[in-house]
């Protein structure tokens, strides 16, 4: 585990150590800038970053130019004034000041700017804590990290005892560090995520896209009375697992073919329209939030951090996709459709009819709208096909919550050519959440079989939803 120490603040005792002769300085070719995940890529013809007394030094327009701000140079004065992306912090630096202009205030430094080789180099600390960003130093691999403020998350939701919060930032200090042996490039950074017990309130009664079957054909009053017979025996099934639990076999895909049933006909578009405003609707069992508004607040740091390293992140749900795409359509997770994967109902064109599509060609006059027949359950081990058939390779990071991520999590961690890990959430919180303590003991127990990192929502977490949601208990 690469050992970070982090510098607080401009006038912190802390400093980024080596053992050097007061007053000298050398160039240390082997010391690495990581700028928000990225190499500081220096021209061969300029200076190298280097140490002195104990502060490192790197290049003026190198550094400014790869946190995105403006570099103006005074040639007169030897002064450089940078601006940051958003305009709200300004840089003053002048070459053999000890005195460093932060907007309005005056910031003494230990080592000033200075020109080396024809070359303006500038203390790298003082720069990136003046345009708000964390500075870590990792003595091990001689590796400064640098992360500006949009790009970090601190996981401040998360309690400091919690292991899975321990596992996951020491294995990003690990594969984001360059020189470290489980390094893994950018383009292999991938992870996948459940939705529903994972990012999201998993059940209330049930399912969201359970409920919301249930809403379209006994409830809705411009379609309940031209359900189908199938889609109403499907949504009383439903009603009657919501009051008393009971189980149902095979009503994961009769819930697919009758929502596929249920909305066909309707635009993506309006698919969409119907779901949030569906998603509008109170959550039963919570004051002070709508079915939508169900996501767990300390997976969506889990989800910004990996963002702000380089990750590419998917949704790979059992839920439809097009529901999902609802769901997370207007929601503080940030994802674009294309990284959004579930289980799948055909579409067709309004013109189609019952002609095959491979005989079939889109006018000008036709809609794409949903077809009516469902297609696959991505649950269970339908979850690694479609990963290799969407996303195209293994995935490094692995989130779940049920024995229905579990082939999900074991083909991540398994001949996996970089360093991996699976996260499992246990709904052990019975105060905050519509919890399952036996369900949570399962969890935990595969967690140890399958060396799987355990996620406690009762003990792990400052918060669920927010400050401003109160659990009432199930209705």
């Amino acid at each position: 585990m690469n050992k970070t120490k982090k510098i607080f603040s401009f006038l912190a005792a802390s400093t980024i150590a080596v053992s050097m002769l007061p007053g000298t300085y050398a160039a240390d070719d082997d010391i690495t800038v990581i700028i928000n995940g990225t190499e500081l890529q220096i021209a061969e013809d300029d200076t190298k970053p280097f140490i002195e007394d104990g502060r490192t030094l790197v290049p003026m327009r190198a550094v400014f130019e790869a946190l995105g701000a403006s570099v103006d140079w005074d040639d007169e004065t030897k002064t450089v004034t940078s601006h940051d992306k958003s305009n709200t912090a300004t840089i003053k630096i002048q070459v053999g000041s000890d005195t460093v202009k932060i907007n309005d205030s005056d910031v003494k430094v230990d080592v000033p700017a200075k020109i080396v080789d024809g070359r303006t180099v500038v203390p790298l600390r003082v720069v990136a804590e003046g345009l708000s960003c964390d500075v870590n130093w990792t003595a091990e691999t001689r590796t400064v990290t640098v992360t500006s403020a949009t790009n970090s998350s601190d996981l401040s939701l998360w309690t400091d005892e919690a292991k899975a919060k321990a596992e996951l930032t020491a294995y990003m200090n690990a594969i984001t560090d360059p020189k470290s042996a489980d390094y893994i490039p950018v383009e292999y950074r991938v992870a996948v995520f459940d939705l529903d017990g994972t990012l999201f309130c998993e059940t209330d009664p049930n399912y969201f896209d359970y409920c919301l079957l249930k809403y379209r054909v006994l409830d809705d009053p411009e379609y309940k009375d031209k359900a189908s017979e199938f889609e109403r025996e499907t949504a009383e099934k439903i009603k009657e697992q919501n009051e008393t639990g009971k189980s149902f076999q095979g009503l994961e895909v009769d819930h697919g073919k009758a929502v596929a049933s249920a909305f066909k006909g309707m635009t993506v578009g309006e698919f969409n329209e119907y779901i949030q405003e569906f998603k509008k609707q109170p959550m039963p069992s919570y004051e002070g939030m709508t079915r939508g508004g169900g996501f767990y607040k300390p997976m969506l740091e889990v989800v910004d951090y990996l963002k702000a390293n380089d990750f590419d992140v998917y949704v790979v749900s059992g839920t439809d996709r097009f529901i999902v795409r609802g769901i997370v359509d207007n929601s503080p997770l940030d994802l674009p459709n294309r990284k959004i994967i579930g289980s799948d109902e055909t579409l067709v064109a309004t013109g189609q009819g019952d002609t095959d599509g491979l005989n079939y060609v889109f006018t000008d006059q036709d809609k794409l709208v949903l077809g009516g027949n469902f297609i696959i359950k991505n649950l269970k081990m339908n979850k690694v096909t479609v990963i290799m058939q969407e996303i195209g390779q293994q995935p490094v990071l692995s989130f779940g919550n049920s024995t229905g991520d579990a082939s999900m999590a074991e083909y991540v961690t398994t001949n996996n050519p970089y360093r991996s890990l699976a996260f499992m959430l246990c709904c052990d919180d019975t105060e905050r959440e519509n919890g399952n303590v036996e369900k949570a003991d399962k969890m935990y127990k595969l967690c140890d079989e399958f060396d799987w990192v355990p996620v406690s929502m009762k003990n792990d977490w400052t918060t669920i939803y927010g400050d401003g949601v109160k659990y009432t208990g199930a209705e």
